[in-house]
């Protein structure tokens, strides 16, 4: 075999390298995912941060990231696309430039993969399998090259070799080999403990069950994966025998390699590819690419598309013509693997946090295709957010046939000239979400899409606040698409407070079509009959219900006000309007007034932006109906504020971090009782911050600012002698 590189494939072979796992990052399910703008966009700059900000960023960013390992390794159900996991490791990984000090002990950095499940035995690996760092354009790649030549103190005419193969979409699997025979196989899980499928692994046809001339102790590593046929074949059998149709090959190859019962396994037409090695007893060559000749010649399925090359421009050139042959593979792939060639050079370049320094995962850009945006339809969502999606022409992108894609919101409709008919190009993004990027009927002459100003489910008026390009619909208490949470927000513990009545029993109220709105909540007592003998429901549950609906028909205003779920009122701007108002008419008829939006941002606590959601709240006719129903069945107290004539009366007090003794509502409660107002934001007019653990910019401000920071200590020490 020749040892020049070459553009045209000389050789097979997915390598992964000793130890190692090309798969890096979980790529999604198909679906309507948001996704983020730019591969290259961070959530949050770290120039712009505080440490304590940075810090909270970090610990939230462990935990939404060990969430997707533990969803895509552990549960094989992926919930976002793979360049939005990529986004959160790369602004972890900036985070921690940044602040290294703040580096934590979970950091996603020091971890692999996810935990593995109980459903199947442990193994410890005897080298760990672990992951390889990302590249997204050809500069990435020579950086890589760069930072090699400098790591090794390589003169400049030192040629570095690259070996380039493939990164298939699979799942990564270590084959144990004692003197020839095959004694185990595990998953990688969190790359230091895996799930042992070695009965599930022999029923695999690509596996030798027994080597000849092999080393003493040898693992082979490679990817078990379904042939994009075999899946399409499989889901057509799945569908026709009513079972479970897979979303894509990586899952079904997953979900069929992690059974209890091999006999699962082995009805399942999984495949293997070797890409590298972890434990030898014996070094299998000098170089990768003479290693992965050696484990060809034992009998163990090479990619054709494994070359070495002399250069990095050798490198991508390769990169290019698989990217190019991507759509003909038998399987799925995204992106190409490459490694430097000498096995020394691996040795002396060792590892870096969870990943080799003589490895890199180029990952392609997303798959492109053209068709027809046949029509745009609304969709409502349970928060009232209008959210239009286009129906197309059905094509295929990436072996995915995609018929819908969102439009996000009107802006971006208005961006891209979108009217139905139009001829558009679309794109996966992060190989997943459908996307519309260009649309190539512009100068065609179509009346534009015009954007509902009305709610396709209820009729009522949907609506932009200023600087939002969201357009949500204003009939709250009366829109279908919003009544479940509508409802569970009415009754929930800081608005009503119905004891009782959870998400469960609302459900199956709304099923039976007993719940409209919340007024009909103090008409269940007609149901009672029909309630008694339901499946949960004896005579005493549901008299205890009723018992509870009817004590809340007097109460107080500044519940009812924030149990209607308008936007931006919660329950310290709800008690500020009433005692302004004293009722919820008088509100009512305040904000219906020409003058409403001016009159209400007089309210201290008030700002444009609220009192532009609360005029167009009662703006809408179906809203002032169901109130006036809901008034009618049950008439609120009168408002008493609980305010007392203390040193603190008129003050403005912001609690901020984790308060420990207490809930945040008891602390505002306990605020307001002293006269003193509980705002969410330090500004000039703040007059003392409560800080708990974690506090971050508000801590950061008041010291800036100069206000008065106390303790939960000494909180409870004013509270009890005001």
């Amino acid at each position: 075999m020749s040892a020049t590189a070459s553009p045209i494939p000389t050789r097979r072979a997915r390598s992964a390298s000793p130890g190692c796992s090309t798969t890096s990052s979980p790529p999604s399910a198909a679906g309507l995912i948001s996704s983020c703008s730019s591969e290259n966009s961070l959530a949050s700059d770290p120039a712009t941060l505080g440490e304590a900000e940075a810090a909270n960023r970090l610990m939230r960013l462990a935990r939404e990231i060990a969430r997707h390992n533990r969803l895509y390794h552990d549960q094989d159900a992926p919930a976002i696309s793979d360049a939005d996991y990529d986004a959160l490791v790369r602004e972890n990984a900036a985070l921690e430039a940044a602040f290294p000090h703040l580096v934590r002990a979970d950091s996603p950095s020091r971890q692999v993969g996810a935990a593995p499940t109980s459903a199947l035995a442990k193994v410890t690996h005897a080298r760990p399998m672990l992951s390889l760092e990302n590249g997204f354009s050809d500069e990435d790649v020579r950086e890589f090259v760069a930072r090699v030549r400098r790591f090794l103190s390589l003169p400049a005419d030192e040629p570095v070799a690259l070996t380039a193969e493939p990164k298939i979409d699979g799942l990564s699997c270590s084959l144990r080999y004692e003197g020839g025979g095959l004694v185990l196989a595990a998953t990688r899980g969190d790359g230091a403990i895996g799930e042992d499928v070695t009965p599930n692994v022999r029923t695999i046809g690509d596996i030798p069950q027994v080597l000849d001339g092999a080393a003493a102790t040898m693992e082979v590593r490679g990817e078990i994966y379904m042939a994009k046929s075999d899946f399409a074949a499989l889901n057509g059998r799945q569908e026709e025998s009513g079972g479970k149709v897979f979303a894509n090959p990586r899952n079904a190859a997953a979900g069929s390699l992690r059974q209890k019962d091999a006999g699962i396994t082995a009805a399942r037409p999984l495949r293997f590819l070797a890409h590298g090695w972890g434990e030898l007893s014996e070094p299998l060559g000098p170089t990768q690419f003479a290693a992965m000749q050696r484990l060809e010649a034992l009998g163990f399925p090479v990619s054709d598309l494994f070359v070495r090359c002399e250069t990095v421009e050798d490198a991508l050139a390769h990169y290019r013509l698989i990217e190019q042959r991507r759509a003909d593979l038998p399987f799925d792939i995204d992106g190409v693997v490459y490694k430097v060639d000498r096995i020394d050079w691996q040795e002396r370049l060792g590892f870096v946090g969870r990943a080799p320094r003589w490895g890199l995962a180029h990952k392609f850009p997303a798959e492109k295709a053209e068709t027809t945006l046949e029509r745009i339809t609304i969709q409502v969502g349970r928060t009232g957010k209008l959210t239009p999606v286009g129906r197309l022409t059905p094509v295929g992108v990436g072996g995915v046939i995609v018929a819908n894609v969102t439009l996000h919101n009107r802006d971006e409709i208005a961006r891209l000239g979108l009217r139905e008919g139009d001829r558009v190009r679309i794109q996966r993004a992060g190989d997943v979400i459908p996307q519309v990027v260009e649309n190539l009927s512009r100068d065609e002459q179509r009346a534009p899409y015009v954007f509902p100003d009305h709610c396709p489910e209820c009729g009522s008026e949907a609506v932009a606040e200023e600087g939002e390009v969201d357009v949500r619909c204003t009939g709250g208490l009366i829109c279908p698409a919003q009544r479940i949470e509508r409802l569970k927000h009415f009754v929930s513990r800081g608005a009503m407070d119905i004891e009782g009545l959870g998400e469960k029993s609302i459900l199956e109220f709304v099923e039976l079509g007993w719940l409209h709105g919340p007024a009909d909540i103090f008409r269940l007592a007609e149901h009672r009959a029909d309630l008694i003998g339901r499946e949960g429901w004896k005579e005493k549950s549901v008299d205890n219900l009723l018992a509870a609906i009817d004590a809340k028909r007097g109460f107080d205003p500044a519940r009812l006000l924030f149990g209607l779920g308008i936007r931006h009122v919660g329950i310290v701007t709800a008690r500020d309007l009433m005692k302004c108002f004293g009722t919820v008419e008088a509100l009512e008829g305040a904000a219906v007034n020409e003058n409403g939006q001016a009159e209400l941002s007089a309210v201290e606590g008030v700002g444009p932006v609220v009192a532009e959601a609360i005029c167009d709240f009662f703006h809408e006719p179906h809203n002032r109906e169901a109130l006036a129903d809901l008034l009618a069945l049950a008439r609120p107290a009168a408002f008493v504020s609980q305010a007392r004539d203390t040193a603190w009366s008129g003050k403005t007090i912001v609690f901020t971090g984790s308060l420990e003794t207490m809930s945040r509502d008891e602390a505002k409660a306990q605020a307001e009782r002293l006269g003193a107002r509980a705002a969410g934001s330090v500004s000039a007019k703040t007059d003392l911050v409560v800080a708990g653990p974690g506090a971050g910019s508000k801590l950061k401000k008041a010291a800036e600012l100069g206000v008065r920071v106390v303790d939960e200590a000494e909180w409870a020490k004013i509270v009890a002698e005001a």
